[in-house]
């Protein structure tokens, strides 16, 4: 499913400009949803899954590690799932992707500008996402189970 995901995914995603202050509950994305303006890494991520049937809630890192509502921790990634990267263990703060398959992890961040695909190795290459905090998967709609 991995390449297949990543193929499935518009050219339009592909375009999306990373853009800080649009985080999920800004005051930037309040009435002007969608990425057409660009996004953070979570904006991006929760547009992915909502393109593939799935429902995130709208929230920011640590309440998504917090989250057991629409969201389960889970100790294997499987395609659809959101990773947390950061400096620390800590959840807040934390760099969120979406597992693409082996060895992919698709997201939007500051340093590449753009969306991208890395390996996990290239987070852990880098000080800001060398520790995964974890894996999140959004449990599928009712009557999708």
């Amino acid at each position: 499913m991995a390449a297949e995901l990543i193929s499935r995914l518009p050219d339009r995603f592909w375009c999306v400009p990373y853009v800080g202050a649009r985080f999920p509950g800004s005051a930037a994305v309040a009435g002007r949803p969608g990425l057409a303006k660009g996004g953070n890494c979570q904006l991006f991520a929760y547009a992915v899954l909502r393109h593939f049937g799935l429902e995130p809630p709208a929230l920011r890192s640590s309440e998504l590690w917090a989250d057991t509502a629409t969201t389960v921790r889970v100790a294997v990634a499987r395609p659809l799932d959101l990773l947390l990267f950061n400096a620390t263990d800590d959840a807040y703060g934390a760099h969120v992707g979406v597992w693409a398959g082996p060895d992919q992890v698709l997201h939007l961040c500051a340093e590449a500008g753009r969306p991208a695909v890395w390996p996990p190795a290239a987070f852990a290459d880098r000080p800001r996402y060398r520790t995964l905090v974890g894996v999140k998967r959004v449990m599928a709609p009712a009557g999708c189970r």
